[in-house]
C-alpha cells in the first residue's frame, strides 16, 4: 500500500516518538507500508523541523537520523505537476495532486484543511484511523498465493 504522509506526520513523530504519529513513521520506516516522498514535502518537513520550536525540543542527533531514516524508507518521486486547487489552503493541493499522480491509497494527516475536503480524488484519513488499519492488517493471517 502507498500512502502519502503530511509533513505535519513527519514533524508530529519527530517531536513525541512515542505517539500516533510516531508509531505510524515507524511503520512505514519498518516497512509496514510504503509511502511517497517528493522534493516538496521533503522541503516542507525539513523546514519545520528546522525551526527553533523544534530545534529547543528534539536534538540534532536525533533529528538528523529521523531524516535519515525517512529518507532511505521513502519511495522518492517527483514533484506533481497540475497542482488543482481543491482544499481551503492553496499550500496543501500538492499533497492531492501527489497522491493523485502516483496512484496513492490515500492522504494521511491531521490537517482539517485536508480532512474537510469533500469528495476528494484520494481518500483523507486521520492519524488513528490509518494507525488502527495498520494494526487491523497486521492481525489478519496472511493468505497464501
Amino acid at each position: 500500500m502507498f500512502v502519502v504522509l503530511d509533513a505535519g506526520v513527519f514533524v508530529s513523530a519527530v517531536i513525541t516518538p512515542g505517539g500516533v504519529a510516531g508509531h505510524i513513521v515507524t511503520a512505514g520506516v519498518e516497512g509496514r507500508f510504503k509511502y511517497l516522498l517528493c522534493p516538496r514535502l521533503v522541503g516542507e518537513i525539513t523546514d519545520v523541523m528546522a525551526r527553533p520550536k523544534i530545534t529547543r525540543r528534539v536534538k540534532e542527533e536525533d533529528r538528523q537520523r529521523f531524516l535519515t531514516d525517512v529518507l532511505a524508507a521513502g519511495r522518492d518521486v517527483n514533484d506533481p505537476t497540475g497542482v488543482a486547487a481543491v482544499s481551503r489552503d492553496p499550500d496543501d493541493d500538492y499533497l492531492l495532486a501527489l497522491a493523485a499522480e502516483h496512484h496513492a491509497e490515500r492522504i494521511v494527516t491531521g490537517d482539517a484543511d485536508l480532512l474537510d475536503i469533500v469528495d476528494p480524488a484520494v481518500p483523507v484519513t486521520r492519524l488513528r484511523g490509518f494507525l488502527d488499519l495498520l494494526s487491523q492488517q497486521d492481525s489478519e493471517p496472511e493468505r497464501p498465493d
